[in-house]
């Protein structure tokens, strides 16, 4: 079956256009509409939390009612602390009044369980692979983050960031790019809007704190773990790694530190791609990837069930560990060969 409104989408706007531009459309949605559900993907980063918190704001100074919806859960520690500013679906609001906008992500289904069917729908997404739903699409795969598309947003709705607006994007820009160690030559104009963001109030000190402080000793611990039972395959340019469901009864989620792990993973020379296998539930694995340039991770994660960009993606599967992570291999395999 076909996404909402999938098959109306121009087929430019599926290809990354290479201008920044905010479509009028988007900007025509918000204008003309008076009550905004800004809603995210399932389990949220940094970058959807500050997107959806940063527009919600935006929204309201406008004098549109606006509320951030999340399915959750909040596993990472990071955003945390911003769970209490997430709304439930809201009741009592006409349904003929509301416009939903879907942040960092592009179909209902990365929504969860929120009730979004049925109402004029807009995504913002950056992903190579967003499989696009809505009226509206704003899809840019050459964003470093969907706070940077807001950003974009915001400007062009003729409004100046407050403080708090600008820390919260510059809190998922800075969480979707590693800190700008993602950022190639063609970067300049990412540097350019996190000078915009400093200039107006965000503090890279604290937003650092915020990403990378107050870890507790256990996931240093598991980090320590999961690190020793790494192993290369194809003379070292892959390492495969994986953490087992015990250990997550042992540290505890919260121990998690994903990030790290693939800093590290990556730093080995003459490493081309990482990954991460997490035995979730029983009968349930995710896969962590990364790479280096050329080999297109998203596109293994999607023989998975999963998605992601080039050289960052994910995925969830039935399974355990030693099954899926022979199958991952082979599917890495070809990279390897060429």
């Amino acid at each position: 079956m076909k996404k909402q409104g999938h098959s109306e989408i121009p087929e430019e706007k599926l290809r990354r256009s290479g201008r920044e531009e905010v479509p009028a459309e988007l900007i025509d949605f918000i204008r003309e509409g008076e009550c905004f559900i800004i809603a995210g993907h399932k389990e949220p980063d940094g970058d959807c939390v500050g997107s959806q918190l940063a527009l919600a704001s935006a929204l309201s100074r406008l004098g549109k009612k606006a509320i951030a919806c999340t399915a959750g859960p909040f596993k990472r520690k990071e955003v945390r602390p911003f769970e209490s500013r997430f709304s439930p679906f809201p009741a009592g609001v006409p349904r003929e009044q509301i416009r939903v906008i879907l942040l960092d992500c592009s179909s209902l289904d990365r929504a969860g369980d929120l009730p979004l069917d049925g109402f004029p729908l807009a995504a913002v997404d950056h992903h190579a692979s967003a499989n696009p739903s809505g009226r509206v699409v704003y899809l840019d795969i050459g964003a470093p983050s969907v706070t940077y598309m807001i950003f974009n947003v915001i400007t062009e709705l003729g409004l100046s960031l407050t403080p708090e607006e600008a820390e919260l994007l510059l809190f998922g820009m800075c969480t979707d790019t590693g800190f700008f160690r993602h950022v190639d030559e063609t970067g300049a104009r990412v540097f350019s809007a996190a000078a915009s963001l400093v200039s107006a109030g965000a503090s890279p000190k604290r937003v650092f704190s915020m990403i990378n402080g107050g870890k507790s000793l256990s996931s240093r611990l598991l980090t320590g773990l999961v690190l020793s039972r790494a192993r290369p395959y194809f003379d070292g340019r892959l390492l495969v790694s994986f953490e087992e469901y015990e250990d997550t009864l042992r540290f505890g989620g919260e121990s998690r530190d994903s990030d790290m792990i693939y800093q590290l993973l990556m730093s080995v020379e003459g490493v081309e791609a990482a990954a991460l296998l997490r035995q979730e539930k029983p009968e349930n694995c995710t896969l962590g990837l990364r790479s280096r340039d050329r080999i297109d991770v998203a596109a293994i994660a999607g023989r998975f069930g999963g998605g992601g960009h080039k050289n960052a993606a994910g995925a969830s599967t039935e399974g355990k560990i030693a099954e899926i992570q022979q199958a991952l291999i082979a599917a890495f395999a070809p990279s390897f060969t060429d």
